[in-house]
């Protein structure tokens, strides 16, 4: 085995050794234990499912799951709609970025809704294809309406916890911030995140025969 095979082959586990160390350091002390636990539930579902289909995804696909959890679990340590990007920008460089965009939301929710589009579809079109042939439209339907079928699902499991759990544990949950239109825009930017995904994939692959 050549050191290029090598490293490509170790590069699964050293992405999972990074993020269990990034989600430990994480899980110490985090703003809010309760809806830390509730974010984690898809941590605990969906990181045992990465690896057991690893083998079947590209180098590029796994970079992606990777960045989309690594920013989850920031949204979880301090829960999403109170997570410092402002302060951090100021400490960098000087600027707040809602003074430079103008906006008084905390937008790393919206964030990570579009990066939830963009970067998990990859990983669902390597597992599509290899299972089933698609052609023509159906390349590019089939899975950009699953991701924003089960984006739409989200967003009612999302407000039936904090239906369920009400109080603040409700709110810190379901993270609207007061706009009432949350879920709506929430949905509609994973689904942009899904079509530029798709259309990516789509362009740089050959269609199946």
């Amino acid at each position: 085995m050549t050191a290029g095979q090598n490293l490509r082959s170790r590069y699964p586990l050293m992405l999972l050794g990074v993020y269990v160390c990034w989600w430990a350091a994480l899980a110490i002390a985090p703003w809010y234990r309760q809806d830390w636990l509730l974010e984690n539930v898809l941590v605990f579902i969906g990181l045992p499912l990465v690896i057991a289909v690893h083998r079947q995804l590209s180098q590029p696909a796994l970079t992606a799951l990777f960045v989309f959890f690594m920013l989850h679990a920031v949204g979880a340590h301090y829960t999403y709609e109170k997570v410092p990007y402002d302060v951090w920008a100021q400490a960098l460089s000087g600027v707040s970025i809602s003074d430079l965009l103008g906006i008084q939301r905390n937008h790393f929710d919206r964030l990570v809704h579009f990066l939830y589009g963009l970067l998990v579809t990859p990983a669902f079109i390597e597992l599509m294809d290899k299972r089933i042939v698609l052609r023509n439209a159906w390349r590019y339907l089939v899975p950009f309406t699953f991701m924003v079928s089960h984006s739409a699902v989200y967003e009612m499991i999302e407000w039936a916890a904090a239906e369920l759990f009400g109080g603040e544990l409700g709110q810190a949950y379901l993270g609207t911030q007061g706009d009432v239109w949350d879920a709506q825009k929430d949905s509609a930017l994973a689904m942009i995140g899904a079509l530029i995904a798709v259309v990516l994939v789509r362009s740089r692959t050959r269609q199946r025969v």
